[in-house]
Parts: structure tokens; C-alpha cells; sequence
């Protein structure tokens, strides 16, 4: 027994109704749309979430919420982290071997009265201070 021999049980599946084909069917003439209007015609479409003129349900809900598609970036203030200030190339590995910081920090921005001075040192485009 495969999977490619399997099939429905007996009387588990219907083969969907044919409308519009003629009187005998049961579904001719209109084909099941009723009389006239605009749900009779070919072309109609009922616009998603519309409740008939009410106001729906999403409109009524309150707007919560908001994601910032901006990366914030980590801020080390070099005043207090003095081993960030004392290195000779600042790149993301060698803070992250100073300090601890998390994997998930794409960017570091150096902040305090010396970060400035340290711009000269900076060899990683992640990494930027308060001047640039």
C-alpha cells in the first residue's frame, strides 16, 4: 500500500454542483443568484471586512501599536567604559572583546566628552561617535 494508491472513503466526497445548465438541473435560469441586482450580475465583488454599511469591525477597534523599521543603535559612553577609549583599532570585535555586548547589536555609538577624539581609531562602519 503506497501513498499514490490511497483514496477518499465511500460517500465521503460530492462532485460540486453544476449551476446554470438548464431547467432539469434544479439550478438553471438564474443559476442560483436569485433575481435581479447587483449580487445577480457577473463582475460583482463584495469589498473584504464589508459589513453591509456598518462600520466594520477593524475600523472600530482601537489603533494600537507601532514597530520602528530604524535600527537603534548600542551607546557606550567611553567615559565610564575607559577599556573602550584605551583600545588601538575600534572595530565591533574588539568592543565586544572589552565589553559585553549582544549578538544582536548590528550598530554601537560612542558617546561622552572624549568620543570625539576617538573617530581616528574607528575601522568599522558600525561603530560611530556623537561628531559624525
Amino acid at each position: 500500500m503506497g501513498i499514490e494508491n490511497l483514496t477518499p472513503a465511500e460517500g465521503s466526497t460530492h462532485s460540486r454542483k453544476r449551476v446554470g445548465r438548464g431547467q432539469g438541473s434544479g439550478t438553471g435560469k438564474t443559476a442560483a443568484r436569485g433575481q435581479k441586482g447587483q449580487k445577480s450580475r457577473s463582475g460583482y465583488k463584495r469589498k473584504r471586512n464589508f459589513e453591509g454599511g456598518q462600520q466594520p469591525l477593524a475600523k472600530r477597534m482601537p489603533k494600537i501599536g507601532f514597530t520602528s523599521r530604524l535600527v537603534k543603535p548600542y551607546v557606550i559612553n567611553v567615559e565610564r567604559i575607559k577599556a573602550v577609549a584605551e583600545l588601538e583599532e575600534i572595530t565591533m570585535e574588539t568592543i565586544r572583546s572589552v565589553h559585553k555586548v549582544a549578538n544582536s547589536v548590528a550598530k554601537i555609538k560612542l558617546v561622552g566628552a572624549t568620543a570625539k577624539d576617538l573617530a581616528s581609531k574607528i575601522k568599522d562602519e558600525n561603530v560611530t561617535t556623537t561628531g559624525n
